[in-house]
C-alpha cells in the first residue's frame, strides 16, 4: 500500500464523497428488503429481462428477515401482539433468526426451540442477539414431548 493510500484511508471524506451517500439508516429494521436488484444478462431470456434480487444481502443473510418482519407486522397489526410480549418459535435455522432480529429490538422477548443437532455459532448468535434459546433432542419424531416443534 502506498503512503498515499494509507493517508486516504486515516483523512475524512470530502463533500463530494459525503454527498453521494445515502443517509445512515436508523434501524437494522429499515435494512430489511432493502437489498439489491441485478439484472442477468448472460443468459438467452429472447425478449425478456432477467432480475434477481440478491436476499442475501438482508441484515440476516436471508428472505427469513423479511417473512419475521411481516409476521411481526401482521401480529402488531391485528392486536395480537403488543410490546413486552412473548414470541415463541421453533426452528431450525434462519427464521428463528429473522424473529430475534425484528423482535428484540421491538421491544419482544423471543424463545427459539432448537433441535440439539443445531451448530453452536448459531446458537451464540441467537444468544448474543438477545434471544432465548431453548434446546430439544434431535432424536425423538414428531409426536414426542422433546420434539422441537412440539415444544414449542
Amino acid at each position: 500500500m502506498s503512503e498515499h493510500e494509507i493517508a486516504a484511508l486515516d483523512s475524512a471524506p470530502s463533500e463530494a464523497e459525503l454527498s453521494r451517500l445515502r443517509p445512515p439508516y436508523k434501524s437494522v429494521l429499515d435494512l430489511i428488503g432493502q437489498t439489491p436488484v441485478v439484472e442477468l444478462t448472460k443468459f438467452d431470456t429472447g425478449k425478456c429481462r432477467l432480475f434477481i434480487k440478491l436476499e442475501s444481502q438482508n441484515p440476516g443473510g436471508s428472505i427469513k428477515d423479511r417473512i419475521a418482519l411481516s409476521m411481526i407486522a401482521a401480529a402488531e397489526k391485528q392486536g395480537k401482539l403488543k410490546r413486552g410480549g412473548t414470541i415463541v418459535e421453533a426452528t431450525a435455522g434462519n427464521t428463528g433468526l429473522g424473529l430475534a432480529q425484528v423482535g428484540i429490538p421491538k421491544g419482544y422477548r423471543i424463545v427459539l426451540v432448537v433441535p440439539d443437532k443445531m451448530s453452536r455459532e448459531k446458537i451464540q448468535h441467537l444468544r448474543a442477539l438477545g434471544a432465548e434459546v431453548r434446546m430439544t433432542r434431535s432424536d425423538v419424531g414428531k409426536g414426542h414431548a422433546e420434539y422441537y416443534q412440539d415444544m414449542a
